[in-house]
C-alpha cells in the first residue's frame, strides 16, 4: 500500500528537457519529455524555456524531433 501511495504522489514527467554537456554549465540537446535518449544530466523544462534553448542554437534530438513538436522553424 505505501508502495502504491508513492507511485500515485509521484510528480508527472515534464513535457520538456534540457539536456547538459559534461561540464554540467552548456546545454547540449533539447528533447520531448518522453524521450528514451535522455541522458542523465536532463532537466525539466516549460514549454517557452525549450522554444528559446532551441532559438539560442541547443540543438533538438535526432530521435524525438522536439524542434517539430513545438513548431520551431530554424531561420
Amino acid at each position: 500500500a505505501e508502495r502504491r501511495r508513492g507511485l500515485l504522489a509521484r510528480p508527472p514527467a515534464p513535457d520538456w528537457l534540457i539536456e547538459r554537456g559534461l561540464s554540467g554549465q552548456e546545454a547540449v540537446y533539447v528533447h520531448a519529455g518522453g524521450c528514451w535518449n535522455a541522458g542523465q544530466r536532463s532537466r525539466g523544462v516549460d514549454r517557452d524555456h525549450a522554444r528559446r534553448a532551441l532559438a539560442e542554437g541547443v540543438k533538438a534530438c535526432p530521435q524525438c524531433r522536439p524542434d517539430t513538436a513545438l513548431g520551431f522553424m530554424d531561420g
